[in-house]
């Protein structure tokens, strides 16, 4: 457990407001140029394109 007025865990599990949403991070990274699979079948071709 965290000390009182901390929090801990993984960056990504911290959220708030609308501060990092999932759709937040999908525009980030597709506008660095990341693919990004919208399903998990996507990430077969994902993969392929960039091997």
């Amino acid at each position: 457990t965290a000390p009182p007025g901390r929090r801990m865990g993984h960056a990504g599990a911290i959220i708030s407001g609308s501060a990092g949403t999932a759709a937040e991070k999908i525009e980030a990274f597709e506008k660095a140029g990341m693919g990004v699979a919208k399903r998990p079948i996507d990430f077969v071709e994902l993969l392929r394109a960039r091997v």
